[in-house]
């Protein structure tokens, strides 16, 4: 298992890099992929560099997550890794070591898709190689919107009962915006 952290994000609506919020004395992608290591070997930055990881960047850049999660899998098989991978994007400040690695030991033969409230986590899933593959298919095709990865056939979406004893909703909160650090009770 390996792991792919998006920390290039424009964060437009939050007015500052959102990668670079401090949270537990550390900012969001040191701190998330401080978590990453603790439960995958290989994990890579998609980004700006900006989390101590082996880093890459998307091109174009600014073209949204699924374009992000094709180049973290081209980057992921440059360096042998051809199986499945987490995604998990830098702004989930609840994150914890406990759901990651309850996505890692998830059975299931295709990715595994946690679903919230009707809404499907896509930056906070575990991939599997064949839909990897499909995300660089998708981009090559034209393809921007990361619902097309999440409607694959080998796609399991579960719902809370499958998480619910690992994770709480909070945990899949992200942080777009200056309300949202309001709300989650993170604004200083």
């Amino acid at each position: 298992m390996a792991a792919i952290l998006l920390t290039g994000g424009a964060s437009r609506r939050m007015g500052q890099d959102k990668s670079q919020l401090i949270v537990d004395g550390s900012t969001l992608a040191v701190r998330t992929a401080s978590l990453i290591q603790l439960v995958v070997e290989t994990a890579i930055e998609v980004g700006t560099g900006v989390s101590g990881l082996p880093t890459t960047r998307e091109q174009p850049m600014g073209e949204g997550p699924l374009v992000a999660i094709a180049e973290g899998c081209r980057a992921l098989r440059e360096r042998g890794h051809t199986g499945s991978a987490l995604v998990i994007a830098c702004d989930l400040p609840f994150l914890s070591e406990r759901l990651l690695r309850f996505l890692v030991d998830y059975e299931s033969p295709g990715s595994v898709v946690p679903v919230v409230r009707g809404r499907a986590q896509a930056l906070c899933a575990k991939w599997g190689r064949e839909d990897l593959d499909e995300a660089s298919q998708l981009v090559s095709q034209g393809v921007r919107s990361l619902q097309h990865l999440t409607t694959q056939p080998n796609v399991a979406l579960i719902d809370e009962s499958a998480w619910q004893d690992v994770a709480t909703e909070e945990q899949f909160s992200d942080v777009d915006s200056p309300a949202d650090l309001h709300r989650l009770g993170l604004a200083t």
